[in-house]
């Protein structure tokens, strides 16, 4: 029995590899190298629907490969976007804090290294004006930067990413992306006002948008290597991570062409 449940694991590490692959893309912002990652579906053959990945504090990780490499299966071509840049990323998660911070701060940068991302997305075989940008946290907060910053994008996803926005930036013209928010409904990284004040963004700028919250969850839920323990304030919730993805896959049906 243990021969062929190992049989089993191995047919399908061996199914996602040949539907999936994965390549390291090279590109530029000026004088800094950026190295961003594609997943393409072995089959692909034309243009398809495109999905940009904005990954969490620490830069491209695991999660984000894997996520990446489920939606290719799917179907889409995947890329995920290299926000730091070579040579810039942060080492602990103090030096996490203060780099994210500055581009959550200097939003502007930041929706350029989106848009240079897209860019690559389009490039390497999505369809231009059928892409849609999910984010997890700091990601998250960067998905919503590119409906901010009004990027050719039919759709915004953050996964417990912050919502926070300046108020100076609440009443600029309509959001034409479709946003949705995935939260745990116990982030202590995201206060009621937040929400608040998120909800008032989205009614000022006549957005289609939802907000869900799940249920025990904290901050980082879809992150397995988040360990398990609640009181840290990050933690995988198996169920939010599962209902989320589920929605996910509905959410870009919809929007998706």
């Amino acid at each position: 029995m243990k021969k062929l449940t190992n049989l089993f694991l191995l047919m399908i590490i061996a199914s996602n590899t040949m539907f999936a692959q994965l390549k390291t893309i090279a590109y530029q912002d000026k004088e800094q190298k950026l190295n961003g990652v594609l997943a393409l579906p072995a089959t692909k053959k034309t243009a398809s629907p495109g999905i940009l990945i904005l990954p969490a504090w620490k830069g491209i990780d695991n999660p984000s490969k894997n996520i990446a490499t489920e939606l290719a299966t799917l179907g889409y071509t995947v890329f995920i976007a290299d926000i730091y840049g070579e040579g810039n990323l942060p080492k602990d998660n103090t030096e996490a804090g203060k780099i994210s911070s500055y581009y959550k701060s200097h939003f502007v940068e930041y929706q350029k290294r989106i848009q240079l991302a897209l860019e690559q997305l389009i490039k390497n075989g999505a369809t231009e004006d059928n892409i849609v940008v999910i984010g997890y946290c700091f990601g998250g907060t960067g998905a919503l930067e590119a409906a901010r910053g009004h990027l050719d994008v039919r759709g915004a996803v953050s996964f417990h990413g912050g919502l926070r926005n300046s108020s100076m930036r609440m009443n600029e013209t309509s959001l034409s992306a479709k946003i949705i928010v995935y939260n745990g409904a116990d982030d202590k990284s995201v206060t009621n006002d937040d929400i608040l004040n998120f909800e008032k963004e989205m009614r000022a700028g006549n957005a289609d948008w939802q907000f869900i919250n799940y249920g025990n969850a904290v901050h980082s839920f879809t992150n397995p290597e988040a360990g398990n323990d609640n009181s840290t304030g990050n933690a995988y919730n198996e169920k939010a991570a599962k209902r989320s993805f589920e929605h996910l896959k509905s959410f870009l049906k919809e929007v998706l062409k």
